[in-house]
């Protein structure tokens, strides 16, 4: 029980510093627009538009969070200014994507599957941070006790190769990679053969970091999926998307791309602790209504957290 009191306090802490740059980027424009006034108004409200909007909340959700307020302003009649933390915490964890229930459950812990390892099959473009992304979750799966796989499908980069070899290693887990120009699928294939006969829990595959046309994208992929259900039947059972959260609006069109062109239903954001633009969370969860899995706070190998929204949203506020 004291160790993990002490997991939970570290974990805090790394979620408050990573967080650092987006709190005061947005919530002290917060307060300096507060800075007077008793009770919540229009003039306010106009603020608190802009301040989401440049935070890259998006338009729409910012305006769905806006809506809310003004709805319960009209209902109680008087909201004063003291209130409005604890509402806005409140309404933006309800627009988050998720259950609060799956929270209480031990971070990295993974079902176990009957015909074959758990897969997971990593999408995103170049430059985001997937490699490092793979790499911290075998690291974080096999200290949770998970025995971990690796497959290169991304064969177009001898880097993209390279690089997931040199985190296998830091990791301590096995890779299934083949030569420069493969066919992904047949990487896959391979991987999953080799982790089914031996008994891994747990198959991580990469797969090609760029952005070309939607068709070819969504053909690749789909080809990987139909490959890989021939040796597990249910694979992948995530299709995890790792966006770069330093990005602002264009991760919401790389996100809107990779969704129409696979069924994404996990999202890693990255690089949230050198930006102020975290609000990027609570807008790419809300408008694809896909839940955010991971997110990176960090270049350490353990600097990758499972998200939790109730957490997310009190560390952004600055809650105790």
């Amino acid at each position: 029980m004291g160790f993990f009191n002490f997991f939970s306090k570290e974990k805090k802490k790394t979620l408050d510093k990573g967080l650092e740059r987006t709190k005061e980027g947005v919530f002290s424009k917060i307060t300096r627009a507060l800075a007077g006034k008793k009770t919540i108004d229009d003039d306010f409200l106009d603020n608190l538009e802009e301040i989401f909007i440049t935070s890259d909340v998006g338009v729409d959700t910012t305006l769905k969070i806006i809506e809310r307020l003004q709805q319960r302003v009209a209902r109680d009649k008087y909201v004063s200014t003291s209130e409005l933390n604890d509402l806005l915490c409140q309404e933006i964890t309800d627009l988050l994507v998720g259950d609060e229930d799956e929270e209480a459950a031990p971070d990295f812990t993974l079902p176990k599957h009957t015909d074959g390892p758990h897969v997971i099959m990593v999408v995103g473009v170049n430059g985001v941070g997937k490699t490092t992304t793979i790499g911290k979750l075998a690291s974080q799966f096999k200290k949770a006790g998970y025995s971990v796989m690796l497959g290169a499908a991304d064969t177009f980069r001898a880097a993209a190769v390279e690089q997931l070899d040199v985190w296998a290693e830091r990791a301590g887990v096995p890779i299934v990679k083949q030569k420069l120009g493969a066919d992904p699928a047949a990487v896959a294939f391979d991987t999953l053969q080799s982790a089914k006969a031996n008994g891994v829990d747990v198959a991580i595959i990469d797969t090609a970091g760029r952005l070309h046309n939607k068709k070819g994208l969504m053909d690749e992929l789909t080809k990987i999926r139909n490959v890989m259900q021939k040796v597990v039947p249910d694979a992948p059972h995530e299709v995890l998307l790792v966006l770069d959260g330093s990005t602002g609006q264009n991760a919401f069109e790389q996100a809107r791309q990779f969704v129409a062109a696979t069924k994404v239903n996990q999202l890693a954001i990255t690089k949230l602790d050198g930006t102020a633009k975290g609000g990027v969370v609570i807008g790419i969860s809300d408008q694809f209504q896909i839940p955010v899995k991971y997110i990176g706070l960090g270049e350490g190998i353990d600097d990758l957290q499972v998200f939790h929204k109730r957490e997310f949203v009190d560390s952004l506020f600055g809650n105790k």
